[in-house]
């Protein structure tokens, strides 16, 4: 069981590193930096981004998730 979780661990880990890197640069901080406040945004986002965003939001509350489920088995040796 503990296995199962790890490999879902992994699983989610990337998949959220993946997301995290597919949003655009809002400015401030280091997408500045890089070039990234150069550009202007034009008013709201578009709904592929608003999709994105919630897609991530659900990945990273089931990587939280995991995290505290295999916390839990591992102290009590399941």
């Amino acid at each position: 069981m503990v296995l199962g979780f790890q490999i879902a661990l992994i699983v989610f880990s990337a998949l959220l590193l993946l997301l995290v890197l597919m949003h655009k640069g809002k400015g401030g901080g280091l997408s500045d930096m890089f070039g990234g406040g150069m550009q202007s945004s034009v008013g709201g986002s578009s709904v592929a981004e608003r999709n994105l965003d919630r897609i991530t939001v659900v990945v990273a509350v089931a990587w939280f998730a995991v995290i505290v489920v295999l916390g839990l088995l591992m102290k009590f040796d399941f």
